[in-house]
This record gives structure tokens, sequence and C-alpha cells, in this order.
């Protein structure tokens, strides 16, 4: 029993590492410049902006964010599948 318990913590002290990783990620900005082309994301993969030829449009952005999303939440799914449930014990 003090063996599962120990897990527990484990699991516990992973998943505030998580958290903690992921603000720190998302924190982060990084830019990249490709001719007139000019692309900021944080570390967390979330686009900032996005300008070509100096033009910037706030809906490019919402519709990359919103596909990112998605893709992020497909690979959760199939990970999950993979690991059998463990997302349940870290309170996912």
């Amino acid at each position: 029993m003090a063996g599962f318990i120990n897990q527990i913590g484990d699991l516990n002290k992973l998943k505030n590492q998580a958290k903690q990783m992921q603000k720190e990620l998302a924190a982060e900005e990084i830019i990249v410049e490709r001719g007139d082309i000019i692309v900021k994301i944080t570390g967390g993969q979330e686009i900032k902006d996005i300008s070509v030829q100096n033009i910037h449009s706030d809906e490019l952005v919402k519709a990359l964010n919103e596909a990112i999303k998605k893709s992020q939440e497909v690979a959760a799914k199939k990970l999950q599948s993979m690991t059998g449930g463990l997302g349940a014990l870290m309170g996912k």
C-alpha cells in the first residue's frame, strides 16, 4: 500500500512539473522571419502574430491557432489511448 501512495505522490509531482513547464513555455516567444513573412509564436505553440509584407491578419492568426489546437487534441487522444488512461490519475 505504501508503494501505491508513493506512486500517487510521484504522479502529483510530475503533474506539477508539467504545469510549471507549460507556464514557462507560454512565456517564451519565438520569432521567425523568412523574406517578407514574420511569425511570432510562443513556446506553448500559440501564434501571436503573422505578417506578410507588413500586412497583419487577425483572422489568419485565429485560424492557425485553431488548427494547432485541434492537432494537439488529436495527438492527446492518441497518446491517451497508448497510455491506457493514465491521464485520469494525473487529473486530466
